[in-house]
């Protein structure tokens, strides 16, 4: 674990940060890649970012928010504050998955606005929104968050103290978590990439990314340690999160659109309305 990149004096750069920076660095790079071998231009790229990145910062907080409320008893604007009631600078508390949803709503809407081909965008993006996640889920593991539940596996590491993990579980094998989900994060990447070729209207390389996130998210998330607030229901010993009820939700859609979208031609090749 290695929470802090670099240290100067008093403050430090975050390797959590950095590398949720660095994603979303790499995702505009890509992004632009993609859209001009695909002939969609790159004006739209700009905005789209923007409202993708601001999107994933409130998505974040308020679906970490609303399941731990209990958090913020007494000092509710700690819950939108940088400088926290505690004195501490920076925004704790984030769920990557709400950030997730939002970005790709909030960019559903703006492409939609503005008159775009929708679908050709989304294929453009898709494989960046995976690399990414790769990317700050390595984030996830070298800060302690978003870990296992405690396991004996040779995979298993027992966290620091001061990390949420090593808090948690003080002294505990955990799986790391975070790295399965870095690595299906890379997978799926590269599987997009690899059906590029196949891709026969658009709109399927996106759909296909999300039916393939949520089937690997909804498996990996019952060995994720979660709170108690975030148990949607229970049968038998097992439990099943509020993330992974979502999580059906987008893999049920994802599939129908990729049924539904499939009699459509192939327009990405135009940056126009659709």
């Amino acid at each position: 674990m290695h929470p802090e990149l670099i240290e100067l004096g008093r403050a430090a750069i975050r390797t959590y940060g950095f590398l949720l920076a660095l994603a979303f660095v790499v995702g505009i790079w890509y992004s632009s890649k993609r859209a001009k071998k695909l002939g969609l231009g790159v004006d739209w790229l700009p905005d789209l970012s923007l409202i993708i990145l601001v999107s994933a910062i409130a998505g974040s907080r308020f679906f970490y928010v609303i399941f731990h409320l209990n958090e913020f008893e007494g000092r509710i604007l700690d819950m939108v504050n940088p400088i926290q009631s505690t004195g501490e600078i920076g925004i704790g508390g984030l769920s990557m998955f709400g950030g997730l949803v939002l970005a790709i709503f909030s960019g559903i809407i703006y492409v939609r606005a503005k008159r775009l081909n929708l679908w050709g965008i989304a294929d453009v993006v898709a494989p960046s929104i995976m690399l990414g996640l790769g990317i700050a889920r390595i984030g996830c593991f070298l800060n302690g968050c978003c870990f296992g539940i405690p396991s004996h596996s040779c995979f298993s590491l027992i966290f620091p103290p001061n990390s949420p993990a090593g808090y948690i579980y003080p002294n505990t094998p955990v799986f790391p978590i975070q790295l399965v989900a870095a690595i299906y994060g890379f997978l799926i990447f590269g599987i997009l990439l690899g059906l590029d070729k196949h891709r026969r209207f658009d709109g399927f390389t996106f759909w296909l990314m999300l039916a393939l996130y949520s089937a690997a998210r909804f498996t990996v998330d019952f060995f994720r340690y979660y709170e108690e607030s975030m148990i949607f229901a229970r049968i038998g010993p097992t439990e099943f999160t509020a993330n992974q009820a979502l999580i059906v939700l987008i893999f049920v859609v994802s599939v129908f659109m990729l049924f539904y979208l499939r009699g459509r031609p192939k327009v990405s090749s135009s940056p126009g309305p659709t």
